[in-house]
């Protein structure tokens, strides 16, 4: 390899770690912080261990930073526990376990993961997209926990993860690069989802063993539905979108790879396992399948029509019996102008959507509170109309927020967007009235603690679908906040093109 250890060099057989680790064979290289996998046996505990050594020249002070902080981060996540990722047993630090004349900067040692290298899978046999969509979220749900607790976990190399025995996708060798973020750790799992399902490695920096994702002459990533035959166009596009760094759409959270994967492996599922039971014309039954006897359909169809016409003879008759009874009992007043009463009772509609908001005819409803600002809510991507977010609270309904136009219905591109609005100060929010021409689109009302919350950190305190111009969203029992997110679960339109725009957002406390 070029480097020596004190017991000899990074080969099979050579020793490091004050001769504790003997190495007994290399599973790769992560070039990018001279990352060298290898699985050891621990001569004091008499087991086999995951190394991951970093090796460089300590005299270089650059070298020596970056190993410092990969060593940091692996003690940290040494506190870390699940069964998806290989424990931290232990840190080999410059002075601790390892000598400056080593050529080595630090090492990680972690619990051996019996099973099959992840490249050796691949050239072995084809993942079906089934088994590739139950491998990462396997991978996802240790990510999340990960990030929940700020910790990133450097899954960025398709070589420091195994296969497990019992068929997890398990990441063996911990300690991710000194510049590797939760960003980086999602893109992850998107190039991991798209390695399995084509064979080819998405991100920079891939053993040369798998070839490189092909791209279009923009620089796009080709789908893997484009390259291999029977990869469903939704798993393709969460591999997609969860590598892109740009455009509408991508997605950017583990949550978010966790929940779409969730969506992918029921409509697997289904696909592959239809009900029990059912009729190949529609129909569904419960013990057994109905008999197709032509003459028994003949003789139901005319009962139940022998039974429908006795119902309407029966029905008109008890109707002239009531016509005749009220005949019989002319109304004793004057005759009331029907039409004439409900126009002097109608009140007229306000031409303003925040005017007479406070006249609710005795519902409890105070004036309009105008929010201090607004923003566009969109925890998977990039906001929709981000500039065109105030026409929403402008109070001037000839203006309108769009979102952007989707190709696919929420969830199956996104969980959703919106608009979160702030007040200066704390609001008894009663009743959210929105005006806006997109019949269909479907929202929740969530009130938060802060303007830039997290999706599970909102309440949903009402929710429903806009009908007409004009829709209120009324909350069971008003609710004290400062923040309220109006958001968009699904959008209006049709296939190939669903949208949503919002003219106006008006909040009312309780009066």
């Amino acid at each position: 390899m070029g480097f020596r250890t004190r017991g000899g060099s990074l080969a099979p057989g050579g020793v490091v770690g004050d001769g504790r680790y003997r190495l007994l064979a290399q599973f790769g290289v992560d070039e990018r912080g001279g990352a060298h996998l290898w699985r050891a046996r621990d001569g004091q505990l008499k087991r086999d261990v995951a190394l991951t050594v970093l090796v460089g020249d300590p005299a270089d002070v650059e070298a020596a930073r970056q190993g410092r902080r990969t060593l940091e981060r692996a003690a940290h996540v040494a506190k870390f526990e699940h069964p998806n990722v290989a424990r931290v047993l232990d840190v080999l630090t410059l002075g601790n376990g390892i000598s400056s004349s080593e050529g080595i900067l630090g090492i990680v040692v972690a619990e051996w993961t019996r099973g099959t290298d992840l490249v050796d899978v691949l050239t072995q046999q084809r993942v079906e997209p089934g088994d590739a969509v139950r491998m990462v979220r396997g991978l996802a749900e240790p990510v999340e926990a990960a990030h929940q607790s700020g910790l990133v976990l450097g899954i960025d190399h398709p070589q420091r993860l195994r296969l497990a025995q019992d068929g997890r996708l398990r990441l063996a060798f911990p300690g991710a690069l000194p510049d590797t973020t939760l960003r980086d750790d999602v893109k992850a799992l998107g190039a991991v989802l798209y390695l399995l399902l084509t064979g080819r490695w998405a991100l920079p920096g891939g053993p040369p063993a798998i070839p490189s994702a092909p791209r279009n002459q923009a620089g796009a990533l080709i789908p893997p539905h484009s390259l291999m035959s029977g990869v469903p166009p939704e798993l393709s596009s969460i591999a997609v979108r969860t590598i892109a760094d740009e455009g509408h759409g991508g997605v950017r959270t583990s949550s978010a790879v966790l929940r779409m994967l969730d969506q992918a492996a029921e409509a697997e599922e289904h696909a592959h396992h239809p009900p029990e039971n059912v009729d190949p014309d529609g129909g569904v039954w419960t013990t057994s399948k109905p008999v197709r006897d032509a003459t028994r359909r003949r003789k139901l169809a005319l009962g139940v029509s022998v039974v429908v016409i006795g119902a309407i003879v029966v029905l008109a008759w008890l109707g002239m019996m009531a016509i005749s009874f009220f005949r019989d009992d002319p109304p004793s007043g004057p005759p009331v102008n029907l039409a004439e009463e409900t126009s002097t009772q109608r009140e007229p509609e306000p031409t303003d959507d925040r005017a007479g908001a406070g006249d609710d005819g005795g519902s409890g409803l105070g004036d309009p509170v105008e929010p201090s600002g607004v923003d566009v809510f969109n925890p998977e991507g990039e906001g929709d109309g981000v500039d065109e977010a105030p026409h929403a609270v402008d109070g001037d309904p000839s203006t309108v927020w769009d979102t952007d136009a989707y190709r696919e219905q929420f969830p199956a591109f996104k969980s959703g967007v919106g608009l979160i609005s702030e007040f200066d100060e704390p609001i008894e929010l009663a009743a959210v009235r929105v005006v806006a021409d997109s019949p269909g689109t479907e929202l929740e009302i969530r009130v938060a603690d802060s303007a830039d919350p997290e999706p599970a950190d909102t309440e949903v305190v009402a929710s429903g679908t806009l009908d007409g111009e004009r829709t209120e969203f009324r909350l069971s029992e008003p609710t004290s906040t400062q923040h309220v997110l109006v958001w968009i679960t699904a959008l209006s339109g049709e296939a190939p093109e669903y949208q949503s725009q919002l003219s106006e957002l008006v909040f009312l406390p309780q009066k």
